[in-house]
């Protein structure tokens, strides 16, 4: 009999095949008492085990290959980090010494304590570190007890190899690259988990988030991941596997006609030019923009150049890589968002920063541009190095997480502080565009003021919605609460296009809704202009922007807007999408 399990769509697509269950050595964990003895023993054996993931680790960072996602190795160094971390290095050894307990043990208490308060996160991106900490603490122990940590596939997989695992680290997908795996299903996992991230980079069908799956396959049973729906399909009938079969190389038909639309101009069908921005994390993310005919870097995420080493990149560092996406553009716009992390260089996630309470919140915390105004030498580092790069090509110059008009003045004096710097110092810099992100209700709302200070706005949709409508999309409790279509949602985004346009500002939205073809029609209506988004959505986007009116639109957006009944919206959103051309 077919099952179907429903979770978390990751990487788009559909793949039919043969399951392989991961084999991952797993074991009780053991819990004795040490003699007093033994006690300095038993703490050298749990250093040793920590050395030996650690250089497991930076083995793996090394060995990345040239065509992994990019973000592979920011998220090797993120576990590096965590495992430097005296939580989880320093603390079991005290526990080890106090209680006089075995080291295995003393790990899972510690583990235990840290995801309690990784359970206790609002911030849903930090909350879903505690995955990346569970999957440190299995290879601290597996080296303890003496387990491999390597992922253990089948010596020759079949074309149509489908992964099903509890949980995927970032390090077990290095494997994709080199075997012919064509999709994987995942028990744990969220929408900004770094198996979900992989998911999307990766660009193969892959469903996260299912809880059971693991448990109920066999090994080689037939399964359907939809990577669009998130729907995974255990022994699926004829009937099913059928009309599967169909979808699928509809879909792929589907991809290649996209593909033929590389060059084509983005204008609506009344004239009306579009342009289509990407978001990128690194360098080598400029082959994918061009792979799609992105007309520039709408978002280039820097916080990347600090997750990804053990230390503060430097000026000259950062100054290396900025100017070289300027050079590999080529006259098209870079857009760098300045460091925009949730922690400092302690990881909030460890409960160093907590409340007087007990509790934690980073999302509403040291985070964003608040970080970079409490810490001014990192922040005017950044600002240096964007200067210094933008004397090589055009680039624009944005600030993360603004609430207010305060903190825009604080950053301009910060950026003119930076440009003396440079001056004093005789170096070569150029002028950049300034703007700053607005996803913040009170930005969103005092967005008119904002502007009249920066030269261009982007719309970060994801933590916009999040903070509109207070859930937290990856809470299964809340989750489907979580509506990009929520009439105060869109009314929001709206408000902010309107103000943009009718003070002559440039504005972009640069969250996922950016990238979704079911908004892509309701943002024209808007008046908005401009897109950035990940390059595997620019195609699609761009195939209903051709096919679109855009000053049909705006009258009928405008009726669309005046609804303000949640449950209408997506019966409504899907009427819109069902428009045809006009002449």
């Amino acid at each position: 009999m077919s099952i179907v399990l429903h979770g978390v769509a990751a990487g788009k697509g559909i793949s039919i095949g043969r399951a392989h269950l991961i084999a991952r050595g797993t074991a009780e964990v053991p819990q004795y008492d040490i003699v007093e003895e033994h006690l300095e023993a038993e703490v050298e054996r749990f250093k040793a085990a920590v050395k030996a993931t650690r250089k497991e680790l930076e083995q793996l960072r090394s060995a990345i290959p040239e065509n992994a996602p990019t973000e592979l190795g920011a998220f090797i160094s993120l576990h590096l980090m965590l495992l430097t971390d005296v939580t989880l290095s320093g603390e079991p050894v005290e526990i080890v010494r106090a209680q006089k307990i075995n080291a295995e043990w003393a790990l899972k208490l510690q583990s235990d304590r840290l995801s309690a308060q990784f359970d206790s996160i609002d911030d849903a991106y930090l909350r879903e570190r505690k995955q990346d900490m569970l999957q440190v603490v299995q290879r601290i122990h597996n080296n303890l007890v003496g387990l491999s940590n390597d992922l253990t596939l089948a010596e020759n997989p079949s074309e149509d190899t489908i992964l099903i695992a509890h949980d995927l680290s970032p390090a077990d997908t290095v494997l994709f690259k080199e075997q012919r795996i064509t999709a994987f299903a995942t028990d744990v996992g969220g929408p900004t988990s770094h198996t979900a991230i992989l998911g999307r980079s990766l660009n193969i069908p892959s469903v996260i988030g299912l809880h059971n799956a693991r448990r109920l396959i066999t090994e080689n049973e037939t399964v359907i991941v939809d990577g669009i729906n998130g729907v995974l399909i255990i022994a699926p009938d004829d009937m099913v596997l059928s009309e599967y079969r169909r979808l699928e190389r509809a879909y792929r038909s589907h991809k290649r006609e996209l593909n033929k639309l590389k060059k084509t101009a983005a204008t609506t069908a009344d004239g009306t030019g579009i342009e289509l921005l990407a978001n990128i994390e690194s360098v080598e993310d400029i082959k994918a923009l061009n792979t799609v005919g992105a007309d520039g870097v709408g978002l280039f995420r820097s916080e990347f150049l600090y997750l990804n080493r053990d230390t503060m990149p430097s000026e000259d560092e950062q100054y290396e890589i900025y100017s070289e996406l300027v050079k590999k553009l080529k006259g098209k716009t870079l857009t760098i968002r300045t460091v925009d992390l949730g922690v400092d260089k302690n990881p909030r996630w460890f409960g160093q920063n907590a409340t007087p309470n007990g509790s934690l919140n980073p999302a509403l915390g040291l985070t964003g541009i608040r970080l970079c105004l409490a810490e001014p030498v990192m922040f005017r580092t950044q600002m240096r190095a964007i200067l210094r790069a933008a004397a090589h090509g055009p680039v624009k110059m944005m600030w993360p997480m603004i609430t207010s008009v305060a903190e825009v003045r604080q950053c301009l004096i910060h950026l003119d502080t930076a440009q003396k710097q440079l001056s004093e110092r005789g170096e070569t810099f150029g002028s950049v565009v300034v703007g700053c992100m607005i996803e913040i209700p009170s930005a969103a709302i005092t967005v008119g003021s904002i502007l009249k200070l920066v030269d261009f706005i982007s719309i970060g949709t994801n933590d916009l919605i999040q903070y509109v409508l207070s859930v937290d999309r990856s809470d299964d409790a809340v989750s489907h609460l979580y509506q990009p279509g929520h009439p105060a949602v869109l009314k929001m985004v709206q408000h902010i296009i309107r103000t943009a346009n009718r003070m002559e500002k440039s504005v972009s939205v640069c969250g996922e809704m950016a990238g979704d073809t079911a908004f892509t029609r309701l943002l024209l209506g808007m008046g908005l202009r401009r897109f950035s988004m990940n390059p595997n959505n620019l195609l699609a986007v761009k195939n209903i922007v051709l096919q679109s009116n855009a000053a049909a639109l705006e009258d009928t957006v405008a009726k669309f807007m005046r609804n303000e009944d949640p449950e209408k919206s997506d019966k409504l959103l899907k009427g819109l999408n069902q428009l045809e051309v006009e002449a």
